[in-house]
């Protein structure tokens, strides 16, 4: 690593909830939900960061704003899944506050760095 991407900090938090939410879905979630929810979990938790990645690499604001907004709706996504997790007794209700905590601070950032942009895009 070494490029600005790995240095803007909505891309370094999404990147460490990805790999947060893979381990607890392998570890805690049960194996007759590997192909539903813990899935899909997954995948959404991967595309925020995929869809971050993305946006920093087109080259029009509209459409690096774009794709953050694509990356929001995934982190929701992924928020609500962990949300429910407890609510089925996958996990324990401290750690869905926790990662849903994580979620919502990457959301403001993420709202920030959208703001920052449309901002930059007028001038």
């Amino acid at each position: 690593m070494g490029g600005g991407l790995e240095k803007l900090k909505i891309y370094k938090l999404s990147v460490r909830l990805e790999v947060f939410v893979h381990r607890v879905v392998d570890e805690k979630f049960p194996k007759e939900e590997k192909f539903r929810g813990s899935d899909q979990l997954k995948r959404s938790s991967s595309s925020s960061s995929d869809n971050i990645a993305e946006s920093y690499g087109k080259y029009s604001f509209g459409a690096k704003i774009n794709n953050l907004f694509i990356a929001r709706g995934e982190m929701m996504e992924t928020k609500s899944g962990l949300e429910r997790a407890f609510l089925k007794g996958f996990i324990s209700k401290e750690l869905s506050e926790f990662a849903v905590n994580k979620y919502i601070e990457l959301l403001k950032q993420t709202n920030c760095y959208i703001n920052f942009l449309k901002h930059k895009k007028l001038k």
